[in-house]
């Protein structure tokens, strides 16, 4: 089973933002395993999909408003090249589980940034 870790970011409330992407994981026949806030601003989805649906979910998160970073694109476009490149409906049918990390930017105080980068330093 493959594991794929993406980060992605919002503007927009969480109130408009999670309905339209858990919709879109049904849509796209993927399983909510877990679903939880890790901290004021940021909450965590892990989603098991099958290979053959990675392409829909790609499309289905990115029209929800939620803005992947570089990496999250990048692991993406890895799994749609693995799909397209495999023959059998077996291999399609391979559980991928996604762990999507969200942050709401419009939710994030100066407080907390200051707070958060505290702790790196």
């Amino acid at each position: 089973m493959q594991s794929l870790d993406i980060q992605g970011f919002s503007y927009e409330e969480r109130q408009g933002l999670l309905p339209s992407l858990t919709s879109a994981f049904a849509d796209c026949g993927g399983w909510i395993l877990n679903r939880r806030t890790t901290s004021p601003t940021t909450m965590e989805f892990r989603v098991e999909i099958q290979l053959r649906a990675v392409i829909d979910i790609y499309a289905s998160i990115i029209s929800s408003g939620l803005e992947l970073t570089r990496a999250g694109h990048l692991g993406f476009t890895h799994l749609c090249t693995c799909r397209k490149n495999l023959a059998t409906p077996a291999d399609l049918g391979q559980i991928i589980t996604i762990r999507l990390e969200i942050s709401f930017l419009e939710d994030a105080t100066l407080q907390s940034l200051f707070l958060s980068a505290g702790e790196c330093a």
